[in-house]
């Protein structure tokens, strides 16, 4: 891991746990094992850590989870759908760097406009018009039944946000979490699937 790389990962460790006003360059430095001084060699300071840690997390958001503009391919049945679902939701919840950047953006919501809006698309309007683009793709092809894919979107989501959020604050139950939400996608499927 390059010094670049370690100062990310000791950043985000430190803003998940203390928030980025409770987190000084110092800190980053010591447990990077290099002087606050050399830090700026990388970066022009905690703010553009903070950019750098959004950017690069969006990214890896992007790849593994989707988004609106990539939902993948749609589901071709019922069981696919909840296979795809779950891998999105064990992802969201077990990745240690979107947990900590998660722990982040709830903390630092009200403080900082880019973190806001990047909290309101991950945990609801991105998430829901990515799920409302899969389930107009699979009403299309005849798996859900005609409906408003949007208010659907809403139904299928809103639960599994609460539940990540639950296991954000109490990780003993992570498992209780996911079982809660397989069971709900499950039930949700029952209902607006052939």
């Amino acid at each position: 891991m390059s010094t670049k790389e370690k100062i990310l990962d000791a950043a985000l460790t430190l803003f998940s746990e203390n928030g980025y006003d409770g987190t000084s360059v110092e800190q980053i430095a010591n447990i990077v094992g290099i002087k606050a001084p050399s830090l700026y060699k990388h970066y022009k300071g905690k703010e553009d850590i903070l950019n750098a840690l959004i950017d690069s997390a969006e990214e890896r958001y992007e790849v593994m989870f989707g988004s609106e503009k990539n939902i993948g391919k749609v589901p071709e049945s019922r069981e696919e759908f909840i296979k795809v679902t779950m891998e999105r939701i064990s992802f969201t919840m077990r990745d240690p760097i979107i947990r900590k950047t998660r722990m982040l953006l709830v903390q630092e919501q009200f403080r900082n406009e880019r973190i806001s809006e990047a909290t309101t698309r991950h945990q609801l309007d991105g998430i829901q018009r990515m799920f409302a683009k899969i389930i107009k793709g699979m009403m299309d092809e005849g798996i859900v039944v005609k409906d408003d894919p949007k208010l659907l979107a809403v139904e299928l989501t809103a639960p599994a946000v609460l539940q990540i959020a639950r296991s954000d604050r109490q990780p003993q139950c992570e498992k209780e979490c996911m079982e809660y939400i397989e069971k709900h996608l499950r039930h949700f499927c029952k209902v607006y699937m052939r």
